[in-house]
């Protein structure tokens, strides 16, 4: 029967750090829940072993991570403390414990202060607003009315929840690029250790027999000489280029401009289109299912897009809301929101139950995002593996065009 390991918390705040034999995962939690413990994590008794090899046996990791609280543990201490609180454990209580559980002293510093101010008469929504950098306006809102309503443990579960699909999100975003990008640094390389190494070797051999070399040949010379000399000269145009294009991107006009085009571009513009589609999405459902009435809600999600050219679409939206003309009609008239988002608002709306329907929303989008992604790397990595074949093939044929015709010439 598989062993799990598990961390809980006694009734009196003692802690708990043991293993359990189960079925499964989630027969072990009923377990665990059936002793009167508070569970923290629970995790199979290997994969515990492996984390805490990895966790303290690789000094610069510890080194790294011991010098600033990361969103991981943002998200990890959140559950936990939606766990505590939901138990019916105090705040200042949950804070000790978790100052106890704490991996590296940043975070524990960062629970000492929020536990002191708590302390000090302090709602918790007032002490993370002191500390911006790990909790934005959407945490703090959120738990400021999880505060009003009295529901502050559910709605520390709820915000864990949207933190953990945001991250998946963003790790399924950077997964996914990452091979196209070592595909291309491994064929610059590749590029150039044939430009800088192999050809000059080449050249060598060619000059000696004094005959005129084919077109092909003669062009890969002169490009070989021109990066070995002056290539220098391409990099400061290439440095220029990004500096005067950050620049630009920069000036509101600017990013504005790229942003919309960002928005219409082949393949990749319905797939951003559809990433910030979700997070809007998701961020909107959880304020307002969390009791946020919806133009405050709107001015934070606003300032969470990332794209310009939605947020401005998003004002306008709000000017309208507040002029009494809905939600969803000004969604659809701004032209930049997916008719099935709009649609999906409309449904909500109408029927009283926007939030969940947001939620909805941002789930299909989801979904289609990480689809959207595997459509379009089937169809980059051919192209990026076409090119490399093509550049690589292109130069060994100039050389060995040029070598067939010295064999000619000494046959």
């Amino acid at each position: 029967m598989p062993l799990f390991a598990y961390q809980a918390v006694r009734g009196d705040g003692s802690q708990v750090a043991a293993q359990i034999d189960a079925a499964t995962e989630r027969e072990a939690v009923e377990r665990v829940r059936d002793q009167g413990l508070i569970l923290l994590a629970i995790a199979p008794a290997a994969q515990a072993a492996l984390a805490s090899v990895e966790r303290n046996g690789s000094f610069l990791g510890r080194l790294a991570a011991s010098r600033r609280v990361t969103p991981a543990q943002i998200i990890a201490t959140t559950r936990d403390l939606a766990n505590l609180v939901g138990a019916g454990l105090p705040l200042d209580r949950a804070f000790e414990l978790l100052i106890s559980l704490a991996e590296t002293k940043p975070l524990a510093l960062l629970l000492q202060d929020l536990r002191d101010r708590v302390r000090g008469g302090r709602a918790l929504s007032q002490a993370l607003a002191e500390h911006p950098r790990h909790f934005d306006r959407l945490y703090v809102n959120l738990v400021r009315a999880g505060e009003a309503s009295g529901t502050l443990g559910p709605t520390l579960a709820r915000i864990s929840e949207f933190q953990e699909r945001s991250a998946e999100l963003r790790s399924n975003v950077q997964s996914a690029l990452m091979y196209p990008v070592v595909l291309v640094l491994v064929a610059i390389v590749a590029v150039l250790v044939m430009i800088f190494f192999v050809v000059p070797k080449f050249e060598a051999t060619f000059r000696q027999f004094g005959k005129a070399l084919p077109a092909s040949t003669e062009n890969l010379l002169s490009l070989a000489h021109f990066l070995r000399s002056d290539g220098w000269m391409l990099l400061v145009g290439l440095a220029a280029l990004a500096i005067l294009v950050r620049g630009r991107f920069r000036t509101p006009a600017g990013q504005l401009a790229w942003h919309r085009r960002k928005l219409t571009l082949p393949i990749l513009g319905p797939l951003f289109q559809k990433i910030e589609v979700a997070r809007m999405t998701r961020t909107l459902g959880t304020l307002v299912g969390n009791g946020v009435s919806l133009l405050p809600a709107l001015a934070i999600v606003r300032d969470s897009l990332d794209n310009r050219a939605l947020a401005d679409a998003l004002e306008s939206v709000t000017a309208r809301l507040r002029e009494g003309h809905g939600f969803a009609r000004p969604l659809m008239e701004s032209g930049l929101f997916p008719k099935l988002a709009v649609h999906m608002v409309a449904v909500g709306e109408e029927t009283g139950q926007l939030d969940r329907m947001l939620i909805k929303v941002a789930d299909i989008y989801d979904s289609e995002v990480n689809i959207a992604l595997k459509r379009a790397l089937s169809m980059l990595e051919p192209v990026l593996i076409i090119t490399l074949a093509v550049v690589v093939g292109g130069i060994i044929y100039a050389l060995l065009n040029a070598l067939l015709g010295l064999t000619d010439l000494t046959g």
